[in-house]
């Protein structure tokens, strides 16, 4: 599998089956969030992984959207100095995407899913994982084996991404004109 073959299938998976992962996998999959770039080589993260079924379950309660995490395999909660305290880099969040999307990447190449959850109630995530003050949870990834295998290899469906030409702009904002064709937005005064 080529890396344009995994970014173009990579989907979503939210339900999975009832299988561990490989603790070899697990560690590829956290080299390969270890390896992403961070500026200025800072690598200002933590990745605490949870496989605990009961904790799992907890983790799942976070946010409206953290429910897949409770029938996952393996979550990786991704931990950041805070990003709200004073001084804190605006590039932790570029350099966790990073790490985010390379094990995500990583994990599809070997057949397991994966789907990012956003945590919304942090004073519990900090209560559940015990990462120390000054630290900061906002997302966790949830890791498994699909329920339904054919994900791995379904094409993708019709229209399931903007079209380039909808989102690049070459040079400088273009404003499209009526009936479709692009014209140079003008500069300001």
């Amino acid at each position: 599998m080529t890396a344009w073959d995994a970014v173009h299938a990579k989907r979503a998976i939210r339900q999975f089956a009832d299988r561990p992962i490989h603790q070899a996998n697990l560690e590829l999959i956290l080299r390969a969030g270890a390896r992403a770039h961070s500026s200025k080589n800072q690598q200002r993260w933590a990745f605490i992984v949870v496989e605990d079924r009961a904790q799992l379950a907890r983790l799942a309660t976070l946010g409206e959207w953290c429910g897949h995490i409770g029938g996952a395999a393996t979550a990786i909660a991704l931990v950041t100095p805070d990003p709200l305290v004073e001084g804190a880099p605006l590039s932790i969040t570029w350099d966790l995407g990073g790490a985010a999307a390379q094990m995500m990447l990583v994990a599809w190449e070997m057949g397991i899913g994966s789907c990012p959850a956003t945590v919304y109630d942090h004073a519990r995530a900090k209560e559940l994982l015990g990462y120390p003050d000054g630290m900061h949870c906002e997302f966790i990834l949830s890791f498994g084996y699909p329920a339904d295998p054919g994900k791995l290899t379904r094409p993708n469906r019709p229209g399931g991404r903007q079209p380039l030409d909808e989102l690049v702009h070459r040079e400088r904002w273009q404003t499209p004109k009526a009936g479709g064709a692009a014209e140079d937005a003008a500069p300001d005064g």
